[in-house]
């Protein structure tokens, strides 16, 4: 596994952004690990936050693309942050896009935040994690009705790995196919328990065999 990988979950851990424990998430699975980036909320820690992004992205895109998407309302400061990354690291200079949950009618009017788009731009979606891939259903429509964009790939900071809403394959798999653009995470929940299981990190072991064998239960039941 990358270095940046195993500093990224490290860094999920120690900002309480991923945590261990019962769980009900939105679609009413109980889970026993859930993965909140309302929780990054220093200028440190989104610092750091668009330094993974920028990477894996980099990593899995390269530079050949225009625009980085966050989708409202978490999407707006990972956007945000991947993009001075993005140009801190590589030089490059990316726009950043989000959405507004409401049309604006005056001044810097429409549905956009950030950047406009415009016909050929090549698009990379922002997101926190994607477990039903609902938010894309909602995403998608939107990037297609401003212009004639291209949506090269999405990146979310955790692949679950679990099923999505309509079968048994995971969130990113439905959506790639679906769509037919790229969906990959900076680390995938299989790598958090290769990185965690049994090892202490600053003293506390999170994945222990008690907390191993709950995750391998919901997988049982909702693992893609």
């Amino acid at each position: 596994m990358e270095q940046y990988k195993q500093e990224f979950i490290e860094f999920m851990v120690d900002s309480q952004v991923l945590k261990f424990g019962e769980f009900t998430l939105k679609s009413g699975r109980k889970s026993p690990f859930f993965m909140n980036a309302g929780a990054y909320v220093t200028g440190g820690q989104l610092w750091k936050l668009g330094r993974y992004y920028a990477k894996a992205i980099h990593e899995t895109y390269g530079d050949d693309f225009d625009v980085l998407f966050g989708p409202a309302y978490k999407g707006i400061p990972l956007s945000v942050a991947a993009a001075i990354a993005y140009s801190e690291l590589y030089d490059r200079e990316i726009r950043y896009c989000s959405n507004r949950k409401e049309f604006k009618d005056h001044g810097d009017m429409g549905i956009l935040l950030g950047s406009s788009l415009k016909d050929g731009d090549r698009v990379v979606i922002i997101e926190d994690v994607t477990t039903s891939g609902k938010s894309i259903e909602e995403t998608y429509p939107i990037l297609k009705e401003q212009a004639d964009v291209e949506i090269v790939g999405l990146m979310v900071s955790l692949n679950r790995m679990e099923k999505g809403i309509s079968g048994n394959k995971s969130a990113l798999d439905e959506i790639r196919e679906k769509y037919g653009f790229e969906a990959h995470a900076i680390v995938t929940m299989g790598e958090v328990i290769e990185h965690l299981y049994n090892k202490p990190y600053r003293g506390q072991v999170y994945i222990d065999d008690k907390r191993k064998a709950e995750i391998d239960k919901y997988y049982e039941t909702y693992g893609a």
